[in-house]
């Protein structure tokens, strides 16, 4: 299956994460921060990484727009639960994330966007 970086700074959720997309076959990473995900990302790319917009040191938005303009075919879900979350999550459209997802978000939710994602 697909290599997926996932890239929040809640550690509950990477982890739910993990365990989830793992069962599906995946290989996942995990960074708890923008600045340890592109670091890993630069290292060693992925098909596909899922990010969290608001996070401490170097937050989604920054993520996305350096990936998209490194690695022009980086694949990248934005997800968010702040409030206001649509202001944040056009602008990552904007700075290039193909998808983009609010907090709270169900399992089925998630996978069909990681799948449909990864296949186009």
């Amino acid at each position: 299956m697909a290599s997926i970086l996932v890239i929040d700074d809640d550690e509950a959720l990477r982890l739910l994460l993990r365990e989830m997309l793992e069962a599906d076959g995946h290989r996942v990473h995990e960074a708890a921060n923008g600045r340890e995900g592109l670091a890993l990302y630069r290292a060693q790319p992925t098909d596909l990484v899922i990010t969290d917009i608001l996070m401490p040191e170097q937050d989604g938005m920054e993520v996305i727009l350096e990936l998209t303009r490194e690695f022009l075919d980086a694949r990248v879900i934005a997800m968010t639960g702040a409030s206001g979350e649509q202001n944040f999550l056009s602008v990552a459209k904007l700075f290039g994330a193909r998808h983009i997802l609010e907090k709270p978000f169900g399992a089925d939710q998630i996978r069909r966007l990681v799948n449909y994602t990864l296949a186009h």
